[in-house]
């Protein structure tokens, strides 16, 4: 599990919890002034998962308005960057320049160097829910002569690198027990990368990123392809790169400083689907080899040996070990 804090407003004085989560949030992304009719017994979940220089914290919480003043800004600015996922409800935000609304299907961006106020719209049950993410803004290749055009940026999350981005977002907002807490700094390390590539394609400035940038998301572009077409036994190393636009000599080579092969990768990638779908009991009556045929091994000699290689044990009897346990 990654490092992580926790704040719930029932651990806490009724007569407290709206100051004392204030204080929080300014700790967690910069002072702020906080307005809410709900401030007598206000309600709110906070998850704050620290991922080295990069900060996660996703959130649910009564109606509330966010305001940070040029007073504030005077007093402490961590100059950082504050994106919001919105998950139920949206968000409300108005700057120096603008006012916008953001739904799911984009990210908000707000500079803690520039004044803003954000109304969070809740959802059905009363609270609005999100995932934050903080990043230094000295993390970010923005050319200083652009800063001025992020507040107000919308970043699509609807494809490319800001799909990648919220993938990763919502999956630490889910839980991160799958993870161990020296992974924090390389995850904060891949949301540095794609933040950077998605800023990039909106400023229109991707010939500026560092080369290790263009590969790290080059690399995130290539696994999420993978991970949509492993049905296909067609998908191999030479159509990945073709569906790239690079050699399979360069694609061989962005995987080098990886744990496995690109092909081996692959492989591993269709074995656990494999194995996810023996352990399923939903699909006790589905014959092993459509099971197999469905996470692209068509010969079912070659899915039962890549299995047994991997897992120690032929297919059949993983399925029938996992149905004694679920029983």
């Amino acid at each position: 599990m990654l490092v992580e804090s926790v704040y719930r407003s029932e651990d806490v004085p009724a007569a407290d919890r709206f100051d004392s989560w204030r204080t929080l949030v300014g700790r967690t992304h910069a002072p702020v002034d906080l307005i809410s009719d709900h401030r007598d017994d206000f309600r709110v979940f906070q998850r704050t998962v620290d991922l080295g220089s990069v900060s996660v914290w996703p959130s649910s919480f009564q109606p509330v308005i966010f305001r940070r003043t040029p007073e504030l800004i005077r007093k402490s600015d961590p100059e950082g960057l504050h994106l919001t996922l919105p998950l139920e409800g949206s968000l409300y935000v108005s700057r120096e320049r603008d006012e916008a609304s953001y739904g799911p299907r984009s990210l908000n961006v707000l500079d803690t160097s520039h004044p803003f106020e954000v109304r969070p719209v809740a959802g059905s049950d009363g609270r609005h829910r999100g995932v934050g993410l903080e990043v230094p803004l000295a993390l970010l290749p923005v050319p200083e002569r652009l800063r001025d055009r992020l507040p107000g940026l919308r970043l699509s999350v609807e494809e490319g690198f800001g799909a990648l981005l919220a993938q990763l977002l919502t999956q630490l907002a889910n839980g991160t027990g799958s993870y161990r807490p020296a992974d924090g700094p390389r995850l904060g390390n891949l949301v540095v990368d794609l933040l950077s590539a998605l800023l990039a394609n909106a400023l229109g400035t991707h010939d500026s990123l560092p080369s290790q940038t263009h590969r790290q998301t080059l690399v995130l572009r290539i696994r999420a392809f993978v991970r949509q077409h492993l049905h296909d036994p067609r998908l191999t190393p030479r159509t990945i790169a073709a569906a790239h636009h690079i050699s399979p000599s360069y694609l061989h080579r962005l995987f080098a400083d990886e744990e496995e092969t690109v092909a081996a990768w692959i492989r591993a990638q269709r074995l656990e689907r494999a194995r996810h779908d023996l352990a399923e009991p939903g699909l006790r009556t589905v014959p092993i080899h459509a099971i197999a045929a469905r996470w692209g091994f068509p010969r079912a000699a070659d899915f039962t040996r890549a299995f047994r290689t991997a897992y120690g044990m032929p297919p059949s009897d993983y399925r029938n070990r996992a149905t004694l346990h679920s029983e």
